[in-house]
């Protein structure tokens, strides 16, 4: 091999001995950025010539190749340890979300516990009143109470015309055959957000596509969805004398605002639209827009007249019944001017 001194380093060999000489070349300006190399053997010899810029460039890829390991080497252990950090974050965090939800299950068994108290101790806060009552009016200090209102109202000397009249003005029944009350009117769990809230109206069992019916003879105030209560699709009917009924989470409605129905007409099917957990009928009854206890209203009727001015106390029963006896009695004598319409609408 010749390099810039002017030497030759020559290798040569038989086929069981190998051996170098050095010897002395003459240098060409062409060669000197070149390396030759000469391999002797019984043969003959041959020479390979390297470029110098070519050794180089070989140089450089190798130390490139070199940067690359070392930089994807790098480049992994970050990334490695980047993972193992967000590893160790992700098992904090589900350390924190756990000890959250077991907070908060503590904290809704403390919230149910509590409202069962309160509860409880409403019950017995109306007992002790009702027993102080009792109490004064044995010792004195509080005359007795008036007659009732069942009493002061005179049904008996109501004519069985007046007694329709009123059945088929006021709701009165059931709006589907089941008659099965699931949930009452008053205060009670919310079915879907778990808390006690007061319900406006009863809850009756009714599959879906159950028929309702109208319960008193009125006009179609409302048939459509109606968003804001969480009712879905829902009928509101308005009565004579100020009562209206509201029909809720139906399947399908079968009238239209501002049409005639009467008692016992069909305005629909039951469903589970709106805010509901289960098929059945939300039903309401309301006077001058004042919701009452349906229960009195559902068990109304000719065979048990009287319930409903027993249970319910706050409608003017009396004057009521008065406007109900002076309109039959106009009724009955066809000569007489016609009888002005009762019929109350809301504004």
């Amino acid at each position: 091999m010749a390099d810039r001194t002017g030497f030759a380093y020559t290798a040569a060999g038989d086929d069981n001995d190998w051996f170098c000489k050095l010897q002395p070349v003459d240098l060409n300006p062409s060669m000197r950025n070149r390396y030759q190399i000469t391999v002797t053997s019984y043969r003959g010899a041959r020479h390979f010539t390297l470029n110098q810029l070519m050794r180089r460039g070989l140089l450089g890829a190798a130390s490139l190749l070199v940067l690359l390991f070392v930089g994807g080497s790098l480049l992994i252990h970050s990334l490695s340890t980047r993972v193992g950090h967000l590893s160790d974050e992700l098992a904090l965090l589900e350390s924190e979300r756990n000890a959250v939800q077991h907070e908060r299950s503590a904290l809704v068994e403390e919230r149910n516990r509590l409202e069962v108290e309160v509860e409880n101790k409403s019950h017995a806060l109306m007992a002790l009143g009702d027993e102080l009552e009792n109490i004064e009016i044995l010792i004195g200090l509080r005359d007795r109470p008036q007659r009732s209102l069942a009493q002061r109202v005179d049904t008996a000397s109501q004519t069985a015309f007046e007694k329709r009249l009123m059945l088929n003005s006021i709701p009165s029944g059931y709006p589907v055959e089941s008659g099965q009350v699931t949930s009452p009117f008053g205060m009670r769990r919310h079915p879907i957000e778990e808390r006690m809230a007061k319900h406006g109206g009863v809850d009756l069992r009714a599959p879906r596509g159950t028929p309702i019916h109208a319960t008193a003879d009125g006009i179609v105030e409302w048939a459509a969805k109606h968003r804001s209560s969480g009712l879905g699709k829902m009928v509101r009917l308005v009565h004579n004398y100020g009562f209206s009924t509201v029909y809720g989470h139906m399947d399908e409605i079968a009238v239209s605002p501002g049409a005639y129905v009467q008692r016992g007409e069909l305005i629909g099917y039951s469903g589970n639209t709106g805010a509901s957990t289960a098929p059945h009928l939300h039903y309401e009854v309301r006077h001058l827009n004042q919701r009452l206890d349906p229960a009195p209203f559902l068990r109304w009727s000719m065979a048990d007249y009287d319930i409903l001015f027993v249970k319910e106390n706050r409608v003017e029963w009396e004057s009521l019944v008065e406007v109900v006896r002076n309109t039959a009695r106009a009724t009955e004598r066809p000569s007489l001017p016609p009888v002005q319409s009762w019929s109350a609408t809301l504004p």
